[in-house]
């Protein structure tokens, strides 16, 4: 009896291991591109951003990107899970679209993190960069001399980062095929901070020429 008792109990273990074995698992949730809205809790206003994937495991650091429309500015955000640097300290900031040249500037911690940091001056190249390409190569220079780095996939970016231009006001440069991209003041205004002065003065100029012309 006692041997029976025992094989009864092997044979529904077996049965039992067999189950899981052969149950399909649920399929892994893909982490992607998403559109979000939050509220500022020192201002109480509302803002949005397209928030990027994790770079591949493993392979690169804990890293993300942020397209963020608050106040009605644009802005390139990187939240890493590592120190960079102090709270409100500029550091170098790299990235590469597919196999082009890398773009290199500066952005500058939080005053409240040192592992999130934003750049304002350069928020539309970067999202306009993002929209033409399949994946985006990004390097973080820390206070420590390390380098922080991650591949992220730029996969069904483009509908998150458009509503953010929406939300901000701003048109996308370029566009897809058989649109005409159109050029809002704010886009010169960002364009604009990038210039020399001398650069500024010449455009400054050039719109002076222009509006006499049209006169």
């Amino acid at each position: 009896m006692k041997f029976s008792s025992y094989s009864e109990k092997i044979s529904q273990r077996i049965i039992v291991l067999g189950l899981i074995i052969l149950t399909p698992l649920p399929a892994l949730a893909v982490d992607n591109w998403s559109y979000n809205q939050d509220r500022d809790h020192s201002s109480n206003r509302t803002f949005s951003y397209a928030k990027s994937p994790l770079p591949p495991r493993g392979l690169y650091d804990y890293i993300r990107m942020e397209i963020v429309c608050k106040d009605n500015t644009l802005q390139v955000v990187v939240d890493a899970d590592s120190f960079i640097t102090s709270q409100g300290r500029t550091f170098n900031f790299e990235y590469q679209i597919d196999k082009k040249e890398p773009v290199g500037f500066q952005m500058k911690t939080f005053k409240d993190s040192k592992r999130r940091g934003y750049s304002e001056e350069f928020a539309k190249r970067v999202a306009d960069d993002i929209l033409t390409g399949q994946s985006i190569f990004i390097r973080v220079s820390t206070m420590l001399g390390s380098v922080l780095s991650g591949k992220i996939s730029l996969e069904n970016a483009a509908e998150p980062i458009k509503k953010v231009f929406s939300d901000c006001g701003i048109s996308p440069t370029g566009g897809n095929a058989g649109e005409q991209a159109v050029y809002t003041l704010t886009d010169f205004e960002q364009d604009f901070k990038q210039l020399t002065p001398e650069q500024q003065q010449n455009v400054l100029n050039g719109i002076k020429k222009l509006i006499m012309e049209i006169r």
